[in-house]
């Protein structure tokens, strides 16, 4: 338990320093104008972390370092029928779980009740480091389910999780932020990680565009399965953020953003009804 305590204490400084160092960058370097006002979106964002921490943990005994505790204490998982050394462990796992979450992120966007979830991370009009952070709870509890299945399925090894959650975290508030890279440095930089530039395409009110660069983390996943745009139709400075029925400073707010999957799925509903009327 005591490991448990440190570790989330160790993600919460990293959390705050990483959230810190971004949103001063945005400051200095912003790409983009903002089309609302900071402070709602701020508000309404890191209010959604809020909720998301309290749903984890109220239903969640353990998270994902927990569960890779006990996976290596019972021996489940890959990992227990293989003699490999523990960097290389390490290594594979962070490796593992970022395939994962890509796969993941790809299921959210296809499987239409996963895609009225997820729509609320679309929704914002602005992306900046908070667009990393804001998604449903029940999203993020999904995703941690996921997360489950995956470390029970290789094994650990714990330290491999916890350096894969702190770089999850980490990268989304990086490559969702609202800051200016030289060109160059950014063509190199995404050979190896996902980078501002790449991700923004993937918040675009194109169909065609969100449908693409779902990475997180490692850039590698889009280029393999060919889910990888480079650089938007209308450019980085033209192009419009979110989604193309949501453009009002409805998303900006907590109440609405909670509710929008439901109101997506009633409007399915109603819309099937009709259609098996006619």
């Amino acid at each position: 338990m005591q490991v448990i305590e440190s570790e989330a204490l160790v993600r919460l400084a990293a959390f705050g320093g990483i959230f810190a160092v971004m949103a001063v960058w945005e400051l200095a370097m912003p790409r983009r104008e903002r089309v609302q006002p900071r402070g709602r979106r701020w508000l309404t964002n890191l209010a959604m972390v809020a909720i998301d921490t309290l749903a984890l943990r109220l239903l969640f005994p353990i998270l994902a370092v927990g569960v890779a505790m006990e996976a290596s204490a019972q021996g489940w998982g890959l990992f227990a029928l293989t003699a490999l050394p523990s960097w290389l462990e390490v290594t594979l796992a962070v490796i593992a779980l970022d395939l994962a979450i890509y796969a993941q992120h790809v299921a959210f966007h296809k499987v239409p009740i996963l895609w009225a979830i997820h729509k609320v991370h679309h929704a914002d009009r602005d992306i900046d480091v908070t667009t990393g952070i804001r998604f449903h709870p029940v999203e993020i509890c999904l995703s941690m389910l996921i997360k489950f299945a995956v470390v029970i399925a290789l094994g650990g090894p714990a330290l491999g999780v916890f350096l894969f959650e702190v770089l999850l975290n980490g990268t989304a508030m990086f490559n969702h932020a609202n800051l200016r890279l030289p060109a160059p440095v950014d063509r190199i930089v995404r050979l190896l990680v996902v980078t501002p530039d790449m991700h923004r395409v993937h918040h675009s009110v194109r169909m065609a565009e969100t449908d693409s660069n779902y990475g997180f983390n490692l850039s590698v996943w889009d280029r393999l399965f060919a889910t990888y745009v480079p650089q938007p139709r209308d450019g980085h400075l033209g192009m419009r953020i979110g989604l193309a029925d949501c453009q009002t400073d409805e998303p900006s707010r907590l109440g609405w953003s909670l509710l929008l999957p439901f109101r997506h799925l009633g409007r399915s509903l109603r819309t099937r009804k009709t259609s098996g009327e006619s």
